[in-house]
């Protein structure tokens, strides 16, 4: 439906419009685009901000989102595009520009960021939103293209100010005395200075009073000193952004990437991240100390990594959430009971009294618990590289845990035998009697 309609307008337009008058519209646009009003915005005012720039009904605008929103999405691209680049009311530049070094924005850095990030999947939608998704990205900047075209000339905002502009040259006004030498004065945009008229019985103003001897000037340097040093604002370093930018690529190029490929996992991915800000902090320091805001980035995330690398992770972490198996036979035990992330609790209490098993638990991130029957005998091989151990009768925490346990139960050798491998590679580990 949204493709539909979009396809319909394009014809219209089309039609109608040459490519210059369509050119000129969307400089004009970007040149007076709308601004976000503090007052009457529910979110982040950028239907507020199109509503009084184009003198419409707010409610409109609101409706017109939301059912481009239904386009799979296509709203949400287009309204945190507005978030990014329609400023606020009393900025001077829209948050995206300001991330950029062009002005002042009143949205926090951090806040811009987020919204740069939030627009990757939003784009990812428009992707892979085929024919709907497009026709309402269409549709949506067609419907702003009319709106101009229509309403353009309706509440357009003042153009800034230059800074320094103080006003034109200086003219003198001379005062008329009143023949017995009473001062005059002299105009200019920014003072009114009194000066000495001539009396009348000194037209040529020979008395000393009526001199405008020039003020004297300063000293002059000393041949062969050395001239003060002038001091050179050095030029604001783009290497961080640049190299910011390049690891939001890197991101988004790793997350399509690991959809065709194993090896893009998480730890890989920080790898990546904190290699290109690396380098980017190298170059940065090299070129004169850019980039050095990166590095509020880099420590976390090498935390991040270490800790994931640090971890033996050896399992696919396809199953997630929680298991729990209760066998009644020697048959019905399997070989291994794994999950990704989440927990696995495995019952053999009520195993029979005689014959003997074998089995693992393994668990990547979460809980492994596992309960034996208290009469059989129990070799257990309990482990986790970070996390809590209760093995049997024995308990230790920490890193790197590592537990071999050997018991009887409480009438000694015979009966039953139990073989257990259980480990979790962050979480706890629990092998109790029942």
């Amino acid at each position: 439906m949204c493709g539909r309609l979009a396809l319909s307008k394009l014809v219209v337009v089309s039609g109608s419009i040459s490519a210059a008058s369509v050119e000129e519209t969307l400089k004009d646009f970007w040149a007076t685009r709308p601004r976000r009003p503090h007052d009457g915005r529910k979110i982040a005012g950028v239907a507020a901000g199109i509503a009084q720039r184009y003198q419409i009904d707010p409610v409109i605008v609101r409706v017109a989102f939301v059912a481009m929103a239904l386009c799979n999405g296509a709203g949400v691209l287009i309204y945190l595009l507005g978030w990014l680049w329609l400023a606020q009311a009393d900025d001077e530049v829209s948050a995206a520009e300001a991330l950029i070094g062009r002005g002042r924005s009143s949205t926090p850095t951090a806040l811009t960021v987020l919204l740069a990030i939030a627009v990757i999947p939003a784009t990812g939608f428009f992707v892979d939103g085929g024919f709907t998704m497009v026709g309402g990205v269409l549709l949506s900047a067609g419907a702003i293209y009319l709106l101009h075209r229509g309403r353009g000339q309706l509440n357009r905002p003042e153009p800034t100010a230059a800074f320094g502009g103080g006003g034109g040259g200086a003219g003198v006004g001379l005062g008329v005395g009143d023949g017995e030498g009473v001062g005059g004065k002299v105009s200019t945009d920014e003072q009114t200075t009194d000066r000495v008229t001539p009396p009348a019985w000194d037209p040529l103003g020979a008395a000393p009073f009526a001199w405008d001897l020039p003020e004297p000037a300063g000293a002059p340097e000393p041949v062969g000193a050395t001239p003060a040093p002038v001091a050179v604002r050095r030029r604001r370093s783009r290497v961080g952004l640049a190299t910011f930018g390049a690891s939001l690529v890197v991101l988004a190029g790793s997350l399509v990437a690991s959809s065709y490929a194993d090896w893009f996992h998480a730890q890989h991915v920080i790898g990546l991240l904190v290699a290109v800000m690396g380098a980017g902090m190298v170059l940065g320091a090299l070129r004169g100390g850019g980039g050095r805001g990166l590095i509020w980035l880099v420590v976390p995330l090498s935390v991040v990594g270490v800790l994931l690398t640090s971890v033996d992770f050896e399992l696919d972490g396809k199953s997630m959430g929680s298991s729990f198996a209760r066998p009644m036979t020697l048959e019905e035990v399997q070989d291994r009971y794994t999950a990704g992330l989440g927990e696995v609790q495995l019952d053999l209490s009520s195993l029979p009294n005689s014959g003997s098993v074998t089995t693992a638990v393994e668990v990547e991130v979460g809980n492994a618990q596992v309960w034996v029957p208290h009469n059989a005998d129990v070799t257990v091989n309990c482990r986790t590289d970070l996390g809590s151990v209760q093995c049997l009768d024995r308990a230790s925490d920490g890193k790197s845990r590592h537990e071999e346990v050997t018991d009887y139960g409480l009438d000694g050798p015979g009966g039953l035998k139990i073989v257990l491998d259980v480990r979790s590679d962050l979480g706890t580990v629990e092998v109790r009697r029942a």
